[in-house]
């Protein structure tokens, strides 16, 4: 309960500071800032959906159903763009497309021009750019959950189809595609929820949405008032998409009890075979392979020219380190207690499902919103313990105590789903034996569910630590003085438009990203092939 309610306090006391600063406020927002605002983010996010549907979905149902050169690879490699955080990719293309830059020049090369003013691509600071790039990094969402719905429908149903006088693509969007549905809605409302969130990519390509006026008016302007309630009208945006996520697992069950037999991949031969192979290998060229590798490029050319690894490139490191780890202490602890007690209580009792839903509600909030929710209960704990300990100033948030709870507010949800998953496989025999045997509650949970709860921890442990590194609008506003982590040092580099100074913190977090992606593609191709 008190975790619960430690989740839903930023989000009261963001409301509580909106509607509380008069209407003053209000009226010069929706005069000045939220429309236009309002009407980049609506359209960033219906062109970032219509991009993930189509690349996500047809993917999954390329690797699912056909048998081409390079599936074997390209089923897990569909993922790698999860590793590459939106700003990052941003970031890499800003400069891969310069103007000046490799890709325009081969192209000008080619095509016999000499100068940027003889011929040139159009600005990737547009909304079109702006969808191009997150498109093509958050299109797994889709193909995550897409692909596991296809795997797993009856042959028999496409098969009956196409007695039935249908064609292959008809039997697709008659059959495979409206039961799809319910999974297509997950994977689309996660990856819009990631859309909402960003700060970095909207902001380098020159997009203004919400999350980037609810910085600018707090940073750039000290306008408190007015952040909390361009926050407060992305709640609006928050609550319809985690509506439209319940309604899509509203129905997401299908079938009967009984085993059905599963749609077997078609083998293509000659030119359609290549040309799926290309269809399915060009999201992970360009999500995750050229950004990649031009990071990669960047970060040798700078070690070569005898620049190094600065001293504040590796302070960045370290606090990085600090925070994550300290986030994932926190989010991980709190995450076990949520799954415990939801387990203790039994999860059918209506108190104990929405203290586990409340408590999980920070994955769907912007990190810019719970900044700003926070920061009110911050400001006045750090007002009562500075009067205690005799010491004026900001103590939590100076030591970034509140910037390690904003984090794992949000990113908790991923250990309580994690832990409650490995709850879900602990027989409750061996609860009631440990019972039987005198053993108490805090007993039976120290020495019978925390051993088999290890694989559980260990991967909600990494899945935090990955993305407490990589986040970036909480850190941003949150953050003490003069404290620096990856990914604040390398929004700052790319806007001053030193690319090449923030190669190497990019590449840091690409290779961390890595990670959760490996382990998650080797957990997919092992259902897969179970």
């Amino acid at each position: 309960m008190t975790i619960a309610l430690g989740v839903l306090a930023p989000l009261l006391s963001l409301l509580w500071l909106a509607f509380g600063s008069g209407l003053g406020h209000w009226a010069r927002l929706v005069r000045d800032v939220l429309p236009q605002a309002a009407l980049d983010t609506a359209v960033l996010l219906a062109g970032v959906g219509l991009l993930v549907l189509v690349i996500g979905t047809g993917c999954a149902w390329l690797v699912s159903t056909c048998d081409f050169p390079g599936r074997g690879v390209l089923h897990w490699a569909l993922l790698l763009p999860l590793a590459m955080p939106t700003y990052i990719v941003a970031f890499a293309y800003l400069d891969l497309l310069h103007p000046l830059g490799p890709v325009q020049g081969a192209l000008r090369w080619l095509l016999g021009f000499d100068s940027p003013r003889q011929f040139r691509l159009p600005d990737l600071r547009s909304m079109p750019g702006a969808i191009f790039v997150l498109g093509f990094v958050l299109y797994p969402y889709v193909y995550m959950t897409a692909r596991a719905m296809f795997m797993t429908q009856p042959a028999h149903l496409m098969e009956a189809a196409r007695s039935l006088g249908e064609s292959r693509a008809g039997a697709f969007f008659r059959v495979a595609l409206p039961l799809a549905r319910p999974a297509l809605a997950v994977g689309l409302s996660l990856a819009l929820l990631e859309t909402l969130n960003d700060i970095g990519a909207s902001e380098f390509l020159g997009i203004r949405t919400l999350t980037v006026a609810v910085y600018t008016t707090w940073i750039t302007r000290s306008d408190l008032a007015g952040a909390a309630q361009i926050a407060s009208a992305m709640l609006l945006v928050v609550i319809a998409l985690v509506l439209l996520e319940r309604h899509g697992r509203r129905r997401q069950r299908f079938g009967s009890a009984q085993r059905m037999r599963a749609i077997q991949p078609r083998r293509l031969h000659g030119t359609a075979a290549w040309l799926a192979s290309a269809a399915a290998a060009l999201p992970v060229l360009v999500g995750f392979a050229a950004p990649a590798l031009h990071l990669v490029w960047e970060t040798v050319k700078r070690l070569r020219q005898g620049n190094g690894i600065s001293g504040a490139l590796i302070d960045s490191l370290l606090n990085t380190l600090g925070v994550a780890t300290g986030v994932t202490v926190v989010a991980v602890a709190a995450g076990l207690v949520v799954a415990w007690a939801v387990r203790a209580q039994g999860s059918a009792r209506d108190g104990a499902r929405w203290q586990g839903r409340a408590a999980t509600l920070g994955y769907a909030v912007p990190g810019t919103v719970l900044a700003i929710g926070l920061l009110t209960p911050a400001l006045a704990a750090d007002a009562a313990l500075a009067a205690l300990i005799g010491h004026p100033g900001l103590p939590l948030m100076g030591a970034g105590v509140v910037l390690v709870v904003a984090c794992a507010i949000r990113f908790l949800a991923m250990p309580v789903g994690g832990i409650e998953a490995g709850l879900a496989r602990i027989p409750p025999a061996l609860e009631q034996a440990a019972r039987l045997l005198g053993e108490n509650t805090g007993g039976t949970l120290r020495r019978v569910h925390l051993p088999l709860l290890r694989p559980a921890i260990a991967a909600s442990a990494l899945l935090v630590f990955v993305d407490a590194m990589k986040e970036l609008p909480a850190t941003l506003l949150l953050r003490p003085a003069n404290f620096d982590t990856l990914a604040t040092r390398l929004y700052a580099e790319a806007a001053r438009g030193t690319y090449e100074e923030g190669a190497i913190a990019a590449l840091a977090i690409v290779v961390a990203g890595l990670l959760p992606v490996v382990l998650l593609a080797r957990h997919g191709l092992s259902e897969a092939t179970a």
